[in-house]
C-alpha cells in the first residue's frame, strides 16, 4: 500500500490566504471591497476552504483521526492565514493602495453625516479612529479570522469521517 503525503496546515493556510488576498485585490479594483456584503464573501470563501481542508486532512488519514486531531489541522492553518492577512494588510495599506486608509476614513465620515451628529461629536470621532485606526484593524483581522476559522475548523472536524479506534489496538502485543 501506498502511504499518501499529508498536505500540512501551513501549505494549506498559504493557499487559502492567497484565495483571500486575490479576492481582497479583486475587490479594491471593482469598489465592492468597501461593502459589507463583499466582506461576508470573502469570509465564507475562507470559511468553507478550512471546513473542505479538515474534511481533507480526515481523508488523506483514512479516517484514523479523532475531533480534536481534525479540529487542530484546522486551527493551525487559521492562525497561518491570520499571520499571512497581517502581514498582506500592512503591505496593502502603506505600499499597494495607500489610499485606501483614506476612502476608510471618508466612508467613516459619510456614516457620521447620515447619523445627525453635530461637527464637534464628528471632528472627535474622526481623530479617534485616525488615531486608533492601526490597533483596530489588527484586532479586526486577528479576532475576526480567529473566530470564523475556529466556527469552521469545529464545523469541518465534526463533518469529517472518522473510523472507531480501540485505543489498546495501537500497543503492540
Amino acid at each position: 500500500m501506498e502511504e499518501t503525503k499529508i498536505v500540512t496546515p501551513q501549505i494549506k493556510g498559504i493557499m487559502i490566504a492567497l484565495v483571500m488576498i486575490i479576492l481582497s485585490i479583486a475587490g479594491y479594483y471593482s469598489g465592492l471591497g468597501f461593502t459589507n456584503w463583499y466582506n461576508w464573501v470573502v469570509n465564507a470563501v475562507m470559511v468553507i476552504s478550512l471546513i473542505i481542508a479538515c474534511i481533507h486532512f480526515a481523508n488523506q488519514k483514512e479516517g484514523f483521526v479523532t475531533f480534536g486531531k481534525v479540529f487542530m489541522h484546522g486551527f493551525v492553518t487559521t492562525i497561518v492565514i491570520i499571520v499571512i492577512m497581517l502581514v498582506y494588510t500592512v503591505i496593502a495599506f502603506k505600499v499597494l493602495f495607500p489610499d485606501m486608509q483614506e476612502k476608510i476614513f471618508e466612508m467613516q465620515a459619510e456614516q457620521l453625516e447620515k447619523q445627525d451628529l453635530d461637527s464637534d461629536k464628528m471632528e472627535q470621532a474622526m481623530s479617534m479612529m485616525k488615531k486608533f485606526f492601526w490597533p483596530f484593524m489588527i484586532l479586526a483581522i486577528i479576532f475576526g479570522n480567529m473566530i470564523f476559522g475556529c466556527i469552521a475548523s469545529l464545523l469541518g472536524a465534526a463533518f469529517a469521517k472518522k473510523n472507531k479506534v480501540n485505543p489498546l489496538d495501537q500497543f503492540p502485543r
